[in-house]
């Protein structure tokens, strides 16, 4: 109990400090709360089921070489085309349908469109946290302070993400998670009333 009380007073002592300031406290505030609303690293595969027909499986299309694979990590499942229910050369025998499995909708996210409420549902492979601030510039925009902030990041990865076939055919996540720890990332913060807030979310 003497611990939890402590840390209480070392919270409100920290929340005396000035939201407006530009320091590492109110900066790193201000990523985590950017990357626990748009952390997800999402792969772009807004609308399920996907079709996948013969033509896209012999040119090597993007869904041809990734679903797959997917499936065969146990996130998506197929089912043949039939005739009836697409043109006669997209129902041809390979042609497929892919659904997300009950495991795979676990990684299917809604996420905050930048400048806006809504929200769109996008597959997700890893949700990526602050590791530390490297540094900051602070600078005058027009009649707005901005705050460009250099950080590295910290991946929680889906289990099926860290497959080598999965990071084969998805080779921006594979970069994104070796470069956990290391690789540095920039975001733009505005100063607003309540403190820094990421840029984008008044774009």
């Amino acid at each position: 109990m003497k611990i939890y009380l402590l840390a209480l007073t070392l919270t409100g002592l920290a929340a005396c400090g000035s939201r407006t300031e530009a320091n590492r406290d109110t900066l790193t505030q201000a990523v985590n709360s950017y990357l626990s609303k748009r952390g997800d690293l999402c792969l772009g595969k807004y609308d399920w089921p996907i079709e996948v027909s013969a033509q896209e499986f012999q040119n090597g299309g993007r869904n041809a070489i990734q679903l797959p694979v997917l499936e065969k990590l146990g996130v998506v499942r197929s089912t043949a085309v039939s005739a009836d229910e697409h043109s006669q050369q997209a129902a041809a025998a390979s042609a497929r349908r892919y659904e997300l499995t009950e495991d795979g909708k676990k990684y299917y996210l809604k996420r905050e469109l930048a400048g806006t409420h809504a929200r769109q549902a996008d597959f997700c492979a890893a949700k990526l946290s602050l590791d530390k601030i490297v540094g900051w510039e602070v600078h005058k925009n027009g009649a707005q302070s901005e705050a460009v902030v250099t950080y590295t990041y910290r991946v929680n990865a889906a289990p099926w993400a860290q497959d080598p076939d999965a990071q084969r055919v998805f080779p921006a996540v594979a970069r994104v998670l070796s470069g956990a720890g290391k690789s540095q990332l920039r975001e733009v913060f505005t100063l607003t009333g309540q403190g820094w807030a990421a840029k984008d979310s008044f774009d």
